[in-house]
């Protein structure tokens, strides 16, 4: 496993299809101080295989990959070991346990076995996720996730970028039981989070993920460069 050595970076998130992009965006990226590591997702997987996937940013950078199943976790306990296992050669896996208690610890402890990061989330970016704003997922929810997660080990967490109010109520109940975790969060730019106020309540140890206002830009250093100045 390779740790993400920082302790706040901009970690691109590579939600794209093309291998030649992917090559070209890591290329032009990963030299730039206070980038983190890389996000890679279903899109890249499917299409070309976590192996060849793995081998393109391996040509340019040993910065640590994490995987992005877009949503993990939300199958039986035992599908753990197997998706663990499948995913060998990345460094983290992110996990939104919405199966429930039972299947979020198999699943955390299969990736333990496996020797993987584990970054929890509990709540997603988009309108309509909890109860209160017309979602499925009761409003407790998230808490108790993050909870269960701290519990088992988990000192890494995946929170809303682009809602603020809610990085700084999980910091706040994190910290209550002692518990000072890394924040990971998406939803900025074009989801409309900004990146140095999220950065500012999320504490000294923040990483934001970002995809498509990095991957849609004309100059993937430039751009590189100018999100790290807004949380370095």
């Amino acid at each position: 496993m390779v740790h993400l050595k920082l302790q706040r970076s901009i970690i691109p998130a590579c939600d794209f299809p093309d291998l030649k992009v992917l090559e070209k965006l890591v290329k032009e990226t990963c030299k730039v101080e206070g980038i983190g590591a890389y996000k890679i997702g279903f899109e890249l997987v499917i299409r070309n295989g976590i192996k060849e996937v793995i081998k393109s940013i391996r040509k340019f950078t040993s910065l640590p990959i994490i995987y992005d199943h877009q949503k993990a976790a939300t199958d039986i306990p035992e599908m753990g070991d197997r998706f663990m296992k499948a995913v060998r050669g990345v460094d983290y896996v992110i996990l939104f346990p919405l199966a429930g208690p039972i299947t979020e610890e198999k699943w955390i402890r299969a990736a333990f076995k496996e020797k993987l990061g584990v970054i929890v989330g509990g709540e997603m970016t988009h309108h309509g996720f909890l109860q209160r704003s017309g979602g499925f997922i009761e409003n407790m929810a998230p808490k108790k996730i993050y909870k269960i997660a701290a519990n088992l080990g988990v000192n890494d967490f995946v929170v809303p970028g682009n809602k603020p109010f809610m990085i700084a109520e999980y910091r706040r109940f994190l910290e209550s039981f002692g518990l000072r975790a890394t924040f990971y969060s998406p939803g900025f730019i074009e989801q409309g989070g900004k990146l140095s106020e999220s950065g500012k309540i999320a504490g000294d140890r923040f990483h934001a993920i970002v995809g498509r206002a990095l991957y849609t830009s004309k100059n993937f250093n430039k751009a590189a460069k100018e999100m790290v100045k807004a949380i370095i």
